[in-house]
């Protein structure tokens, strides 16, 4: 296994060393923050060494940075870092920001209420899906994951009705970043993708049935903003055992996909 480097899942490192605009020492703090994923607390310089792929000297510095301006806390008893109230400051402004999330909010409590399973919006960070909304029927069936949660851009619903939707040019390129990250797999992953595609072009919206977590069965649409701001997906989901894919294709998908045209519509008002 290659020891990484920061920058290396999507963006080039030669361009990015050869732009005079680039800040490199923000790039990397901006990295180090990013080392930190769903469901962990604290991590130490040597973790933050191993997933950042930056010298020790620098992790170090960038640390020490990072707590004096509020985006990390140090925790000196173990002598490891938290995210601190900056990070969470930042990602508040950006939801709250965010039209879509407003709009599509009431539309997705109501389907996941009706249908009893877990409605969830998500944009793409690099080659994942986050999420930046999830409603929940109120049964004991339903996926729980929360704002934040970062889920696989190839073989969830989410992220195959994402890749489906964008122009041909983008689409090809993300497939390129994630042949190169799986290379083994790829064989099958394409398989799946492009029959995805497929019936995003007939049906409308594209499955995933056990491909993400073999228990998990969803159904996923995109959107295109009106505004020309880029695309963002939605999914329906619950286990597989109460979600079989007739049901999927049959009666979950066009709920899913009516629904998106009622977001897609509220959206177009805001903007006339």
């Amino acid at each position: 296994m290659t020891k990484p480097t920061p920058f290396d899942t999507e963006l080039d490192q030669q361009d990015l060393e050869q732009d005079r605009q680039f800040v490199t020492a923000l790039a990397r703090g901006l990295e180090l923050l990013r080392c930190f994923r769903p469901g962990e607390r604290l991590l130490g310089n040597q973790e933050l060494v191993v997933r950042s792929g930056l010298p020790k000297a620098t992790v170090s510095r960038l640390t020490y940075t990072l707590v004096r301006l509020g985006y990390l806390q140090y925790n000196a008893s173990m002598g490891k870092y938290a995210l601190d109230t900056g990070v969470l400051a930042l990602g508040y402004a950006h939801l709250s920001g965010l039209d879509i999330r407003r709009a599509a909010r009431p539309l997705m409590a109501e389907l996941a209420e009706q249908t009893q399973t877990s409605v969830s919006l998500g944009a793409r960070d690099r080659l994942s899906m986050v999420y930046i909304d999830n409603c929940q029927g109120s049964g004991p069936l339903t996926l729980r994951l929360d704002i934040g949660a970062r889920i696989p851009l190839a073989t969830t619903a989410m992220g195959r009705a994402y890749l489906a939707a964008l122009p041909e040019q983008e689409r090809d390129l993300l497939l390129d970043q994630l042949r190169a990250r799986d290379q083994e797999q790829w064989p099958v992953i394409r398989e799946q993708l492009e029959k995805a595609f497929r019936q995003y072009q007939d049906q409308g919206f594209c499955l995933s049935l056990g491909g993400w977590e073999k228990d998990i069965n969803a159904v996923g649409v995109p959107l295109i903003k009106p505004d020309g701001s880029g695309v963002v997906a939605f999914s329906c989901g619950g286990p597989a055992f109460a979600l079989r894919q007739h049901m999927l294709e049959d009666d979950l998908g066009p709920r899913l996909s009516h629904m998106v045209r009622n977001v897609q519509a509220n959206l177009g008002r805001q903007f006339q």
